[in-house]
């Protein structure tokens, strides 16, 4: 792809974390990076383009592209135009599909922060062929859904023996704000559970299981480790599909792998309150009434303020074991849910336009595709991959 016109184009640049990481790549990107904005709002894209100005004078020759996920053929020259494609423009499960399937035509990378199960399945079944044979890279949930822990789990896999059975669990501490587009996306997740385990199953029938090996998601309602004091309760997102997958293209994570994800506070009273909210959530996001209504709640882009986001962290913790020993890392940043989300977005794109790595197709998972390169780049960013202890 290296007659393509762009490195990477970022399509969503005028939403809250599209504009966050049309930022960060203006101050990281680099001078050799050729790229560009994307939206269907010229006036809009323009005002991004002029705020990142200031940031870099250089910005002011930024090419701006006109894309509507409504007209295809803008959305297929874009992919046509650039080795590798950001998308920002959520809920996914509405507006991500154009993109993906023109992607995986062409042959470009792609990358996103979808954290919706319906959405990934979906497009495995329709286009994870395609792209192996156009070659295309179609990583999603390249933000906090899911970099720190699937990169987490593969970091901590990595230090323990080879070649026998592992389990790992994972336990998410953090503060964080929501967005409007984030909201909108899990309103759309609990909104329709039916249609999520039908593009599950629909996904089992057609994918690929790892010869002569075991990988899955661990059920256990509480952890067989434990990571200092406090409550912890199974964590209802994508991740832990996602880490499975990366154990599964992978044998370095052993010929049976286990993986258990648990968000972890420290006050019994906090985490009721975390399992009545989400309980709260899932219930009146199923029925159309109280589904409007808390779609009304914030619209898409609008966030949190950078004062808000300052006081925000994140912190998961692994603990693997397997063949007789066992090893406690640390994945940690700032704030998850847009500021650490966006480096992670873009240093996921620039890896896939710069990095030397390794041969992959179709859709794929950051650890598979990406792996020690983007642990590196993320360190050099700020966010700590760290050993806490071994035994």
């Amino acid at each position: 792809m290296t007659d393509r016109q762009y490195d990477v184009v970022l399509f969503g640049a005028t939403g809250f974390t599209g504009a966050l990481t049309a930022e960060y790549l203006a101050e990281h990107a680099g001078p050799g990076t050729r790229w560009a904005l994307a939206g269907r709002n010229r006036a809009r894209l323009t005002a991004v383009r002029d705020r990142l100005v200031k940031l870099d004078p250089a910005c002011a020759d930024l090419p701006l592209l006109h894309a509507d996920t409504d007209d295809t053929a803008s959305i297929e020259e874009i992919a046509r135009s650039a080795r590798v494609v950001i998308t920002t423009v959520g809920p996914y499960v509405k507006y991500g599909e154009p993109l993906v399937a023109a992607c995986a035509r062409a042959g470009t990378d792609y990358v996103d922060l979808t954290g919706e199960p319906t959405f990934v399945d979906r497009m495995y079944v329709k286009y994870h062929e395609k792209a192996v044979r156009s070659g295309a890279r179609i990583v999603h949930a390249c933000g906090f859904d899911s970099i720190p822990h699937d990169l987490g789990a593969y970091f901590t896999v990595k230090r323990l023996p080879e070649g026998v059975p592992l389990h790992v669990e994972g336990f998410v501490r953090a503060r964080a704000d929501a967005s409007g587009g984030t909201l909108h996306s899990a309103i759309g997740i609990f909104g329709d559970p039916a249609g999520m385990m039908r593009a599950e199953r629909e996904r089992r029938r057609v994918e690929d299981r790892p010869a002569g090996r075991s990988v899955r998601v661990s059920r256990r309602p509480s952890p067989k480790a434990r990571v200092g004091g406090g409550w912890t309760l199974p964590m209802p997102s994508i991740d832990p599909q996602i880490v499975v997958r990366s154990a599964a293209a992978l044998d370095r994570y052993g010929p049976d792998f286990s993986y258990g994800h648990y968000v972890a506070v420290k006050r019994l009273a906090t985490a009721a309150g975390m399992a009545a909210g989400a309980g709260a959530l899932v219930g009146l996001s199923a029925l159309r009434p109280t589904r409007g209504l808390l779609l009304r709640l914030r619209a898409p882009g609008e966030g949190p303020s950078p004062e808000q986001r300052a006081r925000n962290w994140f912190s998961v913790k692994f603990v693997g074991e397997g063949g007789g020993e066992r090893v406690v890392t640390e994945v940690a940043g700032g704030d998850p849910g847009y500021g650490e989300t966006a480096k992670m977005l873009a240093e996921s794109a620039l890896c896939l336009a710069h990095d030397d790595l390794p041969e992959t197709a179709g859709q794929v998972t950051t650890a598979t595709a990406m792996g020690d390169a983007l642990i590196g780049r993320l360190r050099e960013a700020g966010i700590a991959f760290r050993v806490l202890t071994t035994d």
